[in-house]
């Protein structure tokens, strides 16, 4: 049976940025700066109350000339970071350079049991770990990602698209968003989303940081993983939709879809959170 869309969050008006979590992003890399600002900046559009990224010093400066909401952290504060951090994103433009393998795996083994979402180059050197999680983790490949982490073939993937997201969440003891024009949720315990929105403006560039993102911010506000990533991919295929609306499917950025977020949320409040 597919999956009821689940509430929005709650905001209580007797609230701080601690209430709506901290986010610890570990994201960018020299050649990769734009992904470290989307994933940030669409977390907090989301409702996080914090974020910190932590990352080289181009990314860092990018991040800042586009914005001061985000804190700006050297990679070697990580393991500090990780003790006050209520979330961890991971991944979005990392690079698969030796140093990047190395940040991974340090911060992996050092993030004990803070939910995490792991994008993009974090899966792909995930791809040649011998690693599984302890069920709060959000994995959210594409299809060739997908094909590195279960070592078969893209078509395969292609052929047999549900039952691979549910193979990763059965290897890796995790939650999937195995990313396509339909995308699929799953869990390790069988439960199983079909998504409905989104278009062909979310094929570009940066969508998927922006997801990740997204994903990091609704578990910052105490969602369930499983519920996070069902929401996260439902309101980011939103915010896809409402953006082509006004701007066609040929002209929308991933930085366009940050700015529809907060549209998908409030049609998402008046029609579905009920």
């Amino acid at each position: 049976m597919d999956y009821k869309l689940p509430k929005m969050p709650e905001r209580p008006e007797n609230s701080n940025k601690g209430t709506f979590g901290k986010i610890l992003n570990v994201s960018g890399s020299k050649y990769m700066t734009g992904a470290a600002y989307l994933s940030c900046v669409s977390a907090l559009k989301t409702g996080a109350g914090y974020v910190e990224l932590a990352s080289c010093k181009e990314a860092l400066k990018a991040a800042a000339s586009y914005t001061p909401e985000i804190v700006l952290s050297p990679i070697e504060k990580i393991p500090e970071l990780l003790k006050q951090a209520t979330i961890l994103l991971i991944g979005c433009g990392l690079s698969t350079s030796d140093e990047a393998k190395n940040i991974f795996s340090n911060t992996i083994e050092r993030r004990g049991n803070i939910p995490t979402v792991i994008d993009a180059d974090g899966l792909n050197i995930l791809s040649e770990l011998n690693l599984s999680f302890d069920g709060n983790v959000i994995l959210t490949p594409h299809p060739k990602e997908a094909s590195r982490l279960l070592n078969c073939s893209l078509q395969e993937i292609l052929e047999n698209f549900e039952n691979s997201a549910k193979e990763i969440s059965k290897k890796f003891n995790c939650v999937t968003v195995l990313k396509s024009h339909k995308t699929i949720v799953t869990s390790n315990k069988d439960k199983i989303y079909h998504n409905s929105t989104g278009n062909s403006a979310l094929a570009k560039a940066g969508s998927g940081d922006v997801l990740a993102g997204m994903l990091a911010g609704l578990l910052a506000q105490k969602m369930n993983i499983f519920d996070a990533a069902v929401l996260g991919v439902y309101l980011h295929g939103l915010a896809g939709d409402l953006a082509k609306e006004d701007l066609t499917a040929y002209g929308v950025l991933a930085s366009d879809t940050v700015r529809y977020i907060p549209y998908a949320i409030k049609q998402y409040l008046l029609t579905k959170n009920i």
